[in-house]
């Protein structure tokens, strides 16, 4: 039986994690934090058993743990991290995992000096609907993948507090931008797994389209140039309906995901539909999304399978965020992915 903690009991926590673990027979979570103390009833209400700590410093120096689960706003991610492995503790973390490649880089490193693992929450990957797209594509069902389109299409942020007012998801000092940060992450290590080759160059223009008074980006619309392929990405929070909508085209025919509906058209097949719910604009909680995520991260854990891959998958996850804002910048011009450090 292994020993772990929540640290940040908020919504993703609380309605993704949690119910994932509870059904667990070979994990208990013990303990529990958050920077704000009256998250301790709800705490109490989810896990009875477990211990509150006033801080993650407390928790980390008193509680008999094995490891984390961090699900707090994204500024926090390093020094919690950090902390933890120091202290010997696997960590489980929600995305975006940093914002900077030299944190990335020196959080490896330290997880690889203390023979701890290091993992990050990339639970879209277990949307039935990708699942499946990803299956179809490793199979050959399209020939080889040469675009992707994506949209994600909000009308406002998800909420992380009593209003607009209170959600870090606006404040680009603690989420590290606006849209690009909050959706593009998981479209990045999506596209990047149904085209299997990595990004040469992106392009981006990141925009206040209808929110103007936020001091974060509510639209972003990203170009990711390949060797053979391209992909083409846009991300609002400006949108008047809230869906998602993906096409993988390839040189035999065409996956198109339709929120919640699968449709293959092959050359000379015709076309096929399945129902694939839940639709992935419902929502990202799901437990059963990270019911995969926790098994692979133990898996790392008992050391059964290579380590590394998932964190490869942050490293592009972060080199294509500082990219697209480095285009942006300039104006939208193409940035080699190697063109930005730090």
């Amino acid at each position: 039986m292994l020993r772990g903690a929540i640290v940040g009991v908020g919504n993703i926590a609380l309605q993704g994690h949690v119910p994932a673990w509870r059904r667990r027979r070979d994990v208990e979570i013990v303990a529990g934090t958050d920077a704000r103390p009256a998250q301790r009833t709800a705490l109490a209400t989810h896990l009875p058993g477990a211990r509150w700590y006033d801080s993650a410093d407390a928790l980390f120096a008193d509680a008999r743990l094995d490891f984390v689960d961090i699900a707090t706003p994204p500024s926090s991610h390093a020094p919690l991290i950090r902390g933890a492995l120091d202290r010997g503790l696997h960590v489980l973390c929600e995305k975006p995992l940093v914002h900077s490649l030299d944190d990335l880089g020196s959080l490896r490193a330290l997880a690889e000096a203390r023979g701890r693992v290091l993992h990050t929450v990339h639970n879209w990957h277990h949307a039935p609907i990708v699942r499946r797209t990803a299956t179809l594509v490793r199979e050959g069902a399209i020939g080889r993948v040469t675009r992707v389109d994506w949209h994600t299409l909000r009308t406002r942020p998800a909420a992380a507090g009593d209003g607009d007012e209170a959600n870090w998801r606006l404040d680009p000092q603690i989420a590290g931008g606006g849209v690009l940060a909050d959706h593009g992450w998981h479209v990045f290590y999506i596209v990047q797994r149904w085209i299997g080759e990595a990004p040469q160059s992106v392009s981006a223009r990141l925009e206040t389209r209808r929110h103007t008074g936020w001091a974060v980006e509510d639209t972003a619309t990203v170009r990711l140039t390949y060797a053979r392929a391209t992909a083409e990405i846009l991300l609002t929070w400006a949108a008047d309906e809230r869906r998602n909508w993906a096409a993988v085209t390839g040189t035999d025919g065409t996956i198109e995901l339709q929120d919640d509906t699968l449709v293959v058209t092959r050359a000379g097949n015709g076309t096929s539909r399945w129902p694939c719910p839940p639709a992935l604009s419902g929502g990202g909680y799901h437990p059963d999304w990270f019911d995969a995520v926790a098994e692979q991260f133990l898996a790392e854990v008992a050391g059964q399978g290579p380590r590394g891959a998932n964190l490869d998958e942050a490293s592009l996850c972060v080199a294509l965020e500082r990219s697209a804002r480095a285009s942006s910048l300039a104006g939208g011009r193409g940035v080699a992915l190697g063109e930005v450090s730090g």
